[in-house]
């Protein structure tokens, strides 16, 4: 199983997912189609598949142009979630399959919109699972509660996408880790492995380079949304449940200003 970086828009991200035995390909959130066909393309992949995450535009909107620009092609997406040029709609736990190899499961993860999907994908008995997350979660960070609870993203992150094996590589919707990471030292500014990835990303970012994927291992260890089940994450926030610290969490997140432009968006 092969995975390609397809920067879109300002900070956007699809996926090329490959499966190398039959060079058959699912691509996640084309919302630039010309952009994702030209890649595929250039790497000798047919095109099968769209994985839609979420209904917002920047997921959804390339869907009608990919089916116009690849006849035939199949477009998932949540079954309530209202996904623009949807073919076929799945719940949570509906298995799909990629050429030979890949194996991909629907994950039900709401709460930034209420039917958002994320796809856990196995292949080879050597290679890592991953998750597509879409506005679910980001490395460090997680979406805004825009049509669901605390309850419902803790869930999603502390349940659900927790669960997977921590060697799972996590591909999120949007580049937004440098700014996760420096709101993440003011939850927890003694955590070294924030620091640590803190250094880390500034670095690949300035070479112009992704910070994505993560690991969900990664993610409990220096993700505040994820670690809100700790008693000390709850204790910072002046919190004593997980759900309220996460609740918690995501209103200082929503009105933290941070050091750059752009914080109110993320």
């Amino acid at each position: 199983m092969k995975v390609i970086h397809i920067p879109c828009l300002e900070d956007n991200y699809s996926y090329l997912v490959i499966d190398e035995n039959t060079k058959q390909g699912a691509v996640v959130d084309p919302v630039e189609p010309e952009k994702v066909i030209g890649v595929a393309k250039e790497n000798g992949v047919e095109l099968k598949l769209v994985l839609t995450t979420h209904h917002h535009w920047d997921h959804a909107g390339g869907n009608e142009k990919i089916k116009e620009l690849v006849p035939g092609i199949k477009v998932y997406g949540g079954s309530i979630d209202n996904v623009k040029g949807c073919t076929n709609k799945v719940e949570n736990g509906d298995k799909l399959s990629l050429g030979a190899d890949i194996n991909i499961l629907s994950l039900h993860t709401p709460c930034h919109t209420k039917g958002h999907i994320s796809y856990y994908l196995t292949g080879k008995e050597e290679d890592d699972p991953a998750v597509f997350t879409g506005d679910t979660l980001f490395v460090a960070g997680c979406g805004k509660f825009f049509e669901g609870t605390a309850e419902q993203m803790h869930e999603s992150l502390c349940v659900t996408l927790a669960s997977l094996p921590k060697q799972t590589k996590v591909y999120c919707g949007h580049e937004y880790t440098v700014k996760n990471l420096q709101f993440a030292q003011t939850v927890e500014p003694e955590n070294a492995k924030i620091s640590q990835k803190l250094s880390w990303a500034q670095q690949q970012r300035q070479s112009g380079l992704p910070t994505i994927p993560s690991t969900i291992g990664e993610e409990l260890e220096f993700n505040p949304f994820m670690r809100a089940d700790l008693p000390e994450v709850q204790e910072k926030v002046g919190c004593k449940s997980p759900v309220e610290a996460l609740r918690k969490i995501r209103e200082l997140k929503d009105n933290w200003r941070g050091d750059e432009p752009g914080w109110s968006r993320i």
